[in-house]
């Protein structure tokens, strides 16, 4: 599980560091999206843990995920962030 959220995020700030022009709806998006992703595992395995316990905690995870991931999108968006001045 951590190593999927971990994938998930390294996707996110990949698809980051790609973005052309203003980029900062483009850039807020993917992060949204990255967490999602992870979030989207998370329930899944979710939906095949052994015991109700587990299932309770991932599904947690994967709403606390979502939330962090809007939350990250919001602030992007709201920074106005110049992301052609991050290109290298």
């Amino acid at each position: 599980m951590k190593l999927t959220l971990k994938a998930a995020m390294a996707a996110g700030l990949l698809a980051l560091a790609a973005c052309g022009g203003r980029g900062d709806d483009a850039a807020g998006d993917n992060a949204a999206e990255a967490a999602d992703a992870a979030a989207d595992n998370m329930e899944e395995a979710a939906d095949n843990a052994t015991n109700e316990a587990t299932e309770d905690a991932l599904e947690a995870n994967a709403a606390a995920t979502r939330e962090a991931g809007e939350d990250k999108e919001e602030a992007i968006d709201d920074a106005d962030v110049d992301a052609s001045a991050n290109k290298q």
